[in-house]
């Protein structure tokens, strides 16, 4: 089993939607992800997890061992929507990780009141990421 992501990039600040299980079989899948997230954005990095069915303790891990490298290139990680079966336990070495309830209070963290701008938007998906959303 393995996930599924949506990278959306916007004037300093990124989304990164997964949808699946984050577990061992789907760990390099979202380490590239996060590459992705890296080379093709500025600002922090919304990991939005409403669609995760779940995570294990090496998803958890992949989502540490995402913020150092995001914390390292200037840039911090968050969470959203993290899965109700557990919450993240960072090492003691690992830089803050804003938890929001879900995307909608992240973007509001980040500026409530930000227009809409689509032509500063861009997108990129995993094939079986749903086109429609």
């Amino acid at each position: 089993m393995t996930i599924d992501w949506r990278y959306t990039a916007e004037d300093g600040l990124g989304i990164l939607s997964v949808a699946g299980y984050l577990g061992p079989d789907a760990v390099h899948r979202f380490a590239g992800a996060v590459g992705w997230a890296l080379a093709r954005g500025t600002g922090p990095v919304i990991v939005d997890l409403t669609e995760l069915r779940s995570w294990s303790a090496e998803g958890q891990l992949a989502i540490i061992e995402a913020a150092r490298r995001l914390t390292a290139a200037g840039r911090g990680l968050e969470l959203s929507a993290i899965p109700a079966d557990g919450s993240l336990v960072p090492a003691g070495d690992c830089p803050p990780v804003p938890v929001h309830a879900d995307l909608a209070a992240a973007l509001a963290a980040h500026g409530a009141g930000r227009e809409e701008q689509p032509e500063r938007r861009q997108e990129w998906r995993t094939t079986g990421w749903p086109a429609g959303e």
